[in-house]
């Protein structure tokens, strides 16, 4: 299953405008970098090791699809972005940001350009105390000890104080409007990766359809005439099945429900795959239990042209997916392009994703979530 990278940042300033510095930076870490889910407080300690006007200091927990060296490379690249100026000199100088990657999922890393965790971050509460405001789960990965324990053998007295708050950019999203939001789209168009992502990132509720235990999944994809039948009744069985259940229990702890699929989908298959009278009587069944299945609040379409479809397909290297023809992505394009015609247009958006990658690039993935926010609105 596709997974985050969970990265804590310690942010530092001590020149110029240092609350906004510090907010120019989470806002650009979110944009370019990954997903902002905590920020700390504020705190005011005096300069490190030198003479110097007093940091700010605070922490933030980030998701992110990067890998360690990229994520520090982006870093660099986002503090020259901010000013800073970085030298050869030697010892500490005052800066207008500095950006520290504290720790990495439970990694240990040892590069030239990396050192996680960060290698002197138990000997300093300006790094502890922000840190231990995210309510982060986390053990020090060669100490074995959590934050709070790190922070309770400290020997650092150094005196601070809280001097504020500033934004999350979280604080711009308010998915809770809604109970229910359908990620739908072709094969291969990135439906599971965008609601896995959104669900990890705004505590929701995930629901992903099983297909991969379909067992005749396979054998449709070399047998299409004699197995097309039995495979999209199991789908339309295992879809209503799932949602139905899924839909019903309240789960108190997430916000709201996202899924990778809506049951309407058996149709736009079916319709595809079946003989004209196998489709008449699939369509009576089909009808009945899409009657009694809950409706998304949201559809969200996801559209990509078939040969980009056909470059996903490939590069996540499923065998029975590697002989699907254009000419059968084409029709299921189709099939869905006549359906969200039939949707009222307030519960519907769809996006043309072909030249965006959400899973590499943040800025693409910040987009498609202030597109979900403004349809919300």
């Amino acid at each position: 299953m596709y997974v985050q990278n969970n990265i804590v940042l310690s942010i530092g300033t001590n020149q110029g405008d240092k609350r906004e510095n510090i907010q120019q930076a989470v806002n650009l870490i979110h944009q370019q970098i990954g997903t902002v889910i905590k920020v700390s407080p504020i705190y005011e300690f005096p300069a490190w090791g030198f003479e110097s006007e007093p940091f700010f200091n605070c922490a933030i927990l980030i998701h992110s699809t990067l890998e360690a060296e990229k994520a520090i490379a982006q870093i660099l690249e986002l503090e020259k972005q901010l000013g800073r100026i970085r030298t050869n000199t030697t010892g500490y100088t005052a800066r207008v940001i500095d950006i520290d990657i504290i720790s990495f999922n439970q990694e240990v890393i040892n590069t030239a350009s990396l050192t996680v965790p960060h290698p002197l971050m138990q000997e300093r509460k300006f790094v502890l105390l922000p840190m231990l405001d995210l309510n982060y789960e986390w053990t020090h990965p060669v100490l074995k000890k959590s934050c709070q324990e790190l922070l309770n053998i400290c020997r650092d007295q150094t005196a601070y104080k809280v001097i504020g708050h500033i934004d999350s950019p979280l604080k711009n999203y308010d998915f809770r409007k809604v109970n229910f939001i359908a990620i739908e789209g072709n094969i291969g168009a990135g439906k599971t990766t965008l609601a896995t992502r959104v669900a990890d990132d705004f505590n929701a509720k995930l629901i992903l359809e099983g297909f991969a235990d379909n067992p005749f999944l396979p054998k449709f994809y070399k047998d299409a005439n004699r197995y097309a039948f039995p495979l999209e009744m199991s789908f339309l069985a295992d879809r209503y099945n799932q949602l139905s259940d899924d839909l019903a229990q309240l789960d108190l702890f997430k916000e709201f429900v996202i899924s990778d699929y809506y049951i309407y989908k058996s149709l736009i298959f079916a319709q595809i795959t079946l003989e004209e009278d196998e489709f008449r009587l699939y369509q009576q069944i089909f009808e009945i239990m899409y009657k009694e299945t809950p409706q998304p609040d949201l559809y969200v379409f996801l559209y990509q042209n078939t040969d980009r479809l056909l470059d996903n397909i490939k590069k996540r290297g499923r065998s029975y997916e590697s002989n699907i023809p254009a000419a059968y992505l084409d029709d299921v394009n189709q099939g869905y392009l006549n359906y969200v015609k039939t949707l009222h247009p307030e519960k519907l958006l769809a996006i043309d994703i072909t030249d965006l990658d959400f899973v590499a690039n943040q800025e693409d993935y910040t987009h498609i979530l202030d597109l979900i926010q403004d349809k919300l609105q």
